[in-house]
């Protein structure tokens, strides 16, 4: 049965959770110069006219649409509108330079490209030579190319039907050794995922006995659309249940306490809330009407949990998830007491997590080891890198995390960590060998190490020691100016240190744990 293919594409399953009366507001602007305030039918109708504009550009099944634009509703209707034409989402952070884009254009060959006004030089340029057809723009005030053409295009759209294994979208995550990987999602990984957070966090609940009137949840939603959190667990939890958000294009704590007692979920990184706490209106009274708040994308700090339950009375929920999996395990919704701060919960229902050793055995119940997962969230492989999909899978076929952690005798995992040094910065993933390559790059370097260490902020951020060549004298700051103008402004590191040599283990290994150890108090006091 055709209908029944349809609903194998994500739009599709998405469109049956709004509401029945789609003339009740979906998303309300937050800091736009106006509020804005856009229907269900607004989505509905916007999302088509963007599906029925890509649809004729009679693209081949399955092309690519990359998308590196602002934080914008118009952006979450292309989104929306690449799932309903049967094509494949890859969103771009915005932080990423003309190096960086270049590589993502290259290797994913998209069919259509969107981009921000003031890229468009660049963009296009780099986009027409590897092929691709069609560039447009999109910005946040609601201009640019991509609207003015769908607005030539009819406003219903039936989603086009494919398979539950079909991609969906390709998130790009930064290459631990070499270049970036683009992690495959299929309309499955994400669907099962969703359903399986709209159960396990409440809200099918609650939008079952609110049905239609205040009941409903209401998500503040703060966090940039091009990664997991954003894009995927936040929207899709909103739309799935018909809930309404209050839409942030970037995150400003003081504006969002101001709103917390209009909504009932928020979803933040611990920066987010590190910040709302420095806010003296966040009270108890500010939370009163709030039923969730989720953490996730870094590591929450045992303080923070703490200080959060103190002044609020909420007890804040850490989850883990990662781009090849979305969410993973989660503290549990109710009974509240249950999470458990220093930990990210339990498996989700239907997701396998599993300690295995460096050999590939299962260590004992509370022992640290190497993370394996397995269950319908897990991505199909990355893109255009079987052997690289291979290694990381186990003969049984379970994806090695890269995370490092243990799970205690009640079944609650907690991670201690990255097998290969990841430094996670405000939410976002750096790896110091991308990092690194550039910094040695740079004439008179004669070689690098960059390590995290811990800041109150942004939970860890880099710091770089750097040996100049023989008969060379370099500048840290200038290293850093440089840095500024290759990779996105959350890679750069927060202090490059000149220094005479890297410590060495008797391989010759650069031994990070004591840089590591010598920088650890540098913004902490």
């Amino acid at each position: 049965m055709p209908t029944e293919t349809a609903h194998n594409n994500l739009y599709a399953a998405l469109r049956a959770g709004f509401p029945a009366d789609l003339s009740r507001v979906a998303i309300e602007t937050a800091d736009t110069p106006v509020p804005l305030r856009y229907t269900w039918a607004d989505l509905e109708r916007g999302s088509a006219m963007l599906a029925n504009l890509l649809g004729s550009l009679e693209l081949p099944a399955g092309s690519r649409v990359a998308v590196q634009v602002d934080k914008s509703v118009e952006a979450l209707m292309l989104y929306l509108a690449v799932l309903r034409a049967g094509h494949v989402y890859l969103p771009l952070n915005t932080a990423y330079q003309e190096v960086e884009i270049t590589y993502f254009i290259g290797n994913a060959e998209p069919a259509v490209v969107v981009c921000s006004k003031r890229n468009f030089g660049w963009v296009s340029r780099t986009a027409f030579n590897a092929g691709t057809r069609h560039v447009y723009t999109l910005d946040d005030d609601r201009s640019g190319t991509l609207l003015d053409r769908a607005a030539f295009h009819a406003d219903t759209q039936e989603p086009v039907p494919v398979a539950p294994d079909d991609l969906a979208a390709i998130l790009y995550t930064s290459g631990t050794t070499g270049r970036s990987k683009g992690a495959m999602l299929t309309h499955r990984n994400l669907l099962s995922n969703a359903q399986v957070l709209q159960e396990a966090w409440g809200w099918a609940e609650v939008n079952r006995q609110g049905g239609h009137h205040h009941g409903a949840d209401v998500l503040i939603h703060v966090l940039p659309i091009f990664h997991v959190h954003g894009l995927f667990v936040a929207s899709h939890g909103a739309l799935l249940s018909g809930s309404k958000m209050i839409w942030f294009s970037r995150f400003d704590p003081r504006a969002t306490v101001a709103r917390l007692p209009e909504a009932t979920v928020f979803m933040g990184v611990p920066t987010l809330y590190v910040r709302m706490l420095a806010e003296a209106a966040l009270t108890r009274a500010s939370c009163a009407h709030m039923r969730l708040f989720v953490s996730g994308s870094a590591p929450l700090l045992l303080e923070t949990f703490q200080q959060w339950q103190q002044r609020t009375g909420h007890t804040l929920l850490e989850r883990y998830g990662m781009s090849e999996t979305a969410m993973l395990t989660s503290n549990p919704y109710r009974p509240e007491s249950a999470r458990r701060g220093g930990t990210v919960g339990l498996p989700l229902p239907g997701v396998g997590v599993r300690v295995h050793d460096d050999k590939g055995r299962p260590v004992r119940t509370g022992e640290i080891g190497g993370i394996e997962v397995k269950g319908p969230n897990v991505f199909k492989g990355y893109w255009r890198m079987p052997e690289k999909t291979a290694d990381e899978f186990t003969n049984d076929l379970w994806f090695k995390t890269g995370d490092v952690g243990r799970i205690d005798a009640d079944g609650y995992v907690t991670i201690v960590g990255r097998s290969k040094d990841l430094i996670i910065s405000g939410g976002y993933n750096v790896y110091p060998a991308e990092v690194e390559e550039c910094i040695n790059d740079m004439p008179g370097v004669a070689e690098s190490a960059v390590v995290g260490v811990p800041h109150p902020d942004f939970g860890e951020v880099g710091v770089a020691a750097v040996v100049a060549k023989p008969g060379s004298t370099l500048d840290a700051e200038a290293i850093l100016g440089t840095l500024k103008t290759l990779i996105a402004n959350f890679k750069v590191p927060k202090r490059v240190y000149v220094v005479a040599d890297l410590p060495r283990n008797a391989m010759g290994k650069v031994q990070k744990n004591l840089l590591r150890e010598q920088h650890k108090g540098l913004f902490t006091g």
